[in-house]
């Protein structure tokens, strides 16, 4: 019982590196940093995506009152001329909002590039150094949002629990079709349509784009599926399982959202 035990531990524990560095290292994970103005440090947090129902907050808590601000911005990928908007005081907060009032809402996939100027008197700061990228997109109701982030999930959990099993000596037909199931259902139904609340399209990888996390799903999905293929007729298909799975953690640990849906100006 120990050793399934340990394989039980090891899967949730890389599965979960895995999700946590996705995250982390995306490009809709906020901006974060810390400027240095009139001898006090400043922490900043530059979120770099919003729905679309809302203009995104550009704010910094600053309480020195002599500070000012100010965000350029200027859509993304163009070479529009740099626009700005003073960020306005309430308290020890800045703030402005993107794009600025009456401009109009920004559409399913549009992206800005801003950054935050900070001001006392003679001294200047900008964060950061490259512009921060911000993509907005439509909500995503709950009801396949969650199924969807699930299916994933386990996905990939019950795919290194069929590496263990493979190497272990345990049985690898159980977690390799669970492995299959879940990734195709959550992938290949869900995925699409959580693309198209989000970005108003059901696939952006090959053959209609270049979408790195419709293109990781398929490449794992057909991984899984040439594996379950393997594993028919009662066989172990250590090999293919192994593989599937070195396959999952390679495209999976490219962060998620990297050249995703864009629109086009």
């Amino acid at each position: 019982m120990r050793t399934p035990w340990m394989h039980w531990v090891l899967a949730v524990i890389i599965t979960l590196i895995s999700a946590i560095y996705q995250r982390r290292t995306g490009p809709t994970y906020p901006a974060r940093g810390t400027v240095s103005l009139g001898g006090q440090d400043i922490a900043l947090r530059l979120l770099r995506t919003h729905s679309i129902t809302a203009r995104q907050p550009v704010t910094v808590t600053v309480a020195d009152s002599s500070v000012t601000g100010a965000v350029e911005w200027r859509r993304f990928p163009t070479s529009d001329p740099w626009r700005t908007e003073l960020m306005v005081r309430a308290g020890n907060e800045l703030s402005a909002v993107l794009p600025p009032a009456p401009e109009a809402l920004m559409p399913m996939a549009g992206k800005l590039e801003y950054r935050v100027k900070l001001t006392r008197g003679a001294e200047q700061v900008v964060f950061p150094d490259r512009p921060a990228v911000t993509r907005f997109k439509g909500d995503v109701p709950a009801w396949v949002l969650i199924p969807h982030v699930f299916a994933m999930f386990f996905g990939m959990l019950f795919a290194m629990r069929a590496l263990f099993a493979a190497v272990g000596g345990g049985d690898t037909r159980r977690w390799g079709y669970a492995t299959t199931a879940l990734l195709v259902f959550g992938g290949f139904v869900l995925g699409p349509i959580v693309q198209k609340y989000a970005f108003d399209a059901y696939w952006t990888g090959i053959p209609f784009g270049y979408d790195l996390t419709d293109n990781k799903t398929l490449i794992a999905g057909v991984a899984w599926i040439l594996a379950a293929f393997q594993l028919r007729g009662g066989r172990q298909a250590k090999v293919a399982v192994v593989v599937a799975t070195v396959v999952t953690m390679v495209v999976f640990a490219i962060p998620h959202s990297v050249w995703g849906s864009q629109a086009k100006w």
